[in-house]
């Protein structure tokens, strides 16, 4: 298991990025600690193959272009969690979706609260777009980096929030 820091070209803070086995596990925010990834072995990204392609989509993301991650992932989760992060998947670049969006395209609407949960626990932000999920409302909710943090993805995508 190997992590890099990437903070050259993000203008939302600092991110660890970790991969195991040649796939990203991981994205942690600044304010999370490495936790499960303690074992990690800290390295540049031009030393390992993935590090390497997240930091430059990191880098394509953040400078404005439109694109769709294209990373080997492996989650570690419940099969419940992996079904909802794979739904997160399917919200296009600038759209946005409701939790109970969500719910309903895991069919099971009666377990927002528990697609809220799951989703809190993404351990792949941005590439795995928790960010893009809102209230049905349309109200910012609770996100691991902070609400500052979903606005600025949301408004670099074109949503107005």
């Amino acid at each position: 298991m190997f992590y890099c820091t990437y903070n050259t070209c993000s203008p939302i803070g600092i991110l660890k990025l970790v991969v195991e086995a040649n796939n990203l596990i991981a994205i942690l925010w600044n304010n999370q600690e490495m936790g499960c990834y303690q074992s990690a072995i800290k390295v540049k990204p031009e030393e390992n193959t993935i590090l390497l392609k997240t930091t430059q989509q990191l880098t394509d993301y953040f400078s404005g272009k439109k694109i769709n991650f294209k990373l080997p992932l492996i989650t570690h989760g419940t099969d419940f969690q992996k079904k909802v992060w794979l739904a997160l998947l399917t919200i296009p670049y600038g759209k946005t979706a409701s939790y109970l969006d969500i719910a309903k395209a895991i069919h099971n609407a009666k377990a927002v609260r528990a697609v809220g949960t799951a989703i809190g626990h993404n351990p792949l932000s941005i590439v795995i777009p928790c960010h893009r999920v809102i209230g049905t409302n349309g109200k910012l909710t609770g996100f691991t980096g902070g609400l500052d943090k979903k606005e600025f993805l949301l408004k670099l995508e074109g949503i107005a929030v």
